[in-house]
């Protein structure tokens, strides 16, 4: 066990979002429409780091429904991005702990896309070891969904995680040349060329993975269900890469809270046949994406987007320490 690091934030109320009633008549007429029924209530959704709409509706006639919507005009990347996770949706495998796509829609410059609803909570932190034990649970049998690619979303031309890595992910080297400060973490001090050379292995890593993984696993992207099950959302970052990258994303958060995580790292069937030094690696590569990404958070994110970038970069480097043994 290591020592429990500072609080994370308070994941289950990150978001910053438009109320049911701020959307334009004609899209909440519109929605109301595909629903069936007149909307009589929304509880908007706390987690997540995006301003767009997103909440469970509930209509008059008893039904309820998840919708996100945001307008093109304002948030065109977010659009993008719901389109983009509306299309994934549509072609995962079936049965796997994901919402369902309902329908999409277009009215007024606004675009929605309805999923069926989770009834959970965003796992609790410090993790509770049974919900931490259905999450990756959970992340197992998605990664063994994805390791053969179905043709529909191989069609869909998705990104490489290789490909991804090298244009936004890795950081250090460009700390190294100058371009960018050097984040103010004592991890880091004295340490840029290992970090440069451990991350700088991660795009031939995630090369010659064969199978996709979600790209974007945080905790604020599970939902644990009534019956103690894992839900796994936000799909718009799915890519061709190792699922080991993922696993090691999510466990950052178990870091932080004191668990021994690296026996789960390595006992979790994502992670079978990973290079040796993958977790190092990832690690690396995330600590700096992170905490040079929370210098330069875009206005158009939640405010507590910073907050979640420091802290996840610090808690990633410094587990990285640990296992290096640096002091």
């Amino acid at each position: 066990m290591n020592t429990p690091s500072p609080p994370p934030p308070a994941y289950h109320r990150t978001a910053q979002r438009p109320g049911w009633e701020a959307l334009p008549a004609q899209v909440r007429a519109a929605v109301a429409g595909r629903l069936g029924a007149p909307v009589v209530e929304a509880r908007v959704a706390g987690a997540g780091f995006t301003r767009g709409f997103a909440a469970v509706l509930r209509t008059v006639d008893g039904g309820s429904a998840f919708v996100k919507a945001a307008a093109h005009a304002e948030q065109p990347h977010l659009v993008d991005w719901y389109a983009r996770e509306a299309a994934v949706l549509a072609r995962l495998p079936a049965g796997l702990p994901v919402p369902r796509l309902r329908w999409t829609l277009w009215q007024a410059g606004w675009y929605a896309l309805c999923l069926d609803p989770v009834d959970g909570h965003t796992p609790r932190l410090p993790w509770d070891p049974s919900e931490l034990t259905a999450t990756l649970s959970g992340f197992a049998d998605v990664a063994a969904a994805l390791a053969g690619p179905p043709a529909e979303l191989a069609a869909l031309g998705l990104p490489r995680l290789a490909d991804l890595a090298r244009d936004d992910i890795l950081w250090w080297g460009e700390v190294a040349a100058g371009r960018e400060p050097l984040p103010p973490v004592p991890a880091a001090r004295g340490r840029l060329a290992e970090l440069v050379t451990l991350e700088s292995r991660l795009p031939g890593y995630a090369a010659g993975a064969t199978g996709l993984t979600h790209g974007d696993l945080r905790v604020d992207n599970v939902l644990i269900d009534r019956a103690g099950a894992a839900w796994f959302c936000d799909w718009p970052w799915l890519c061709h890469g190792p699922a080991w990258f993922d696993l090691a994303g999510l466990l950052i958060t178990g870091y932080a809270g004191g668990l021994d995580v690296d026996p789960l790292f390595a006992a979790h069937p994502a992670a079978a046949g990973a290079p040796d030094d993958a977790l190092d690696v990832t690690l690396a590569a995330l600590a700096g994406y992170h905490l040079t990404a929370a210098a330069s958070a875009p206005p158009t994110a939640s405010t507590h987007l910073p907050a979640h970038q420091r802290w996840t970069g610090e808690q990633a480097l410094g587990w990285l320490a640990r296992r290096q043994g640096w002091t």
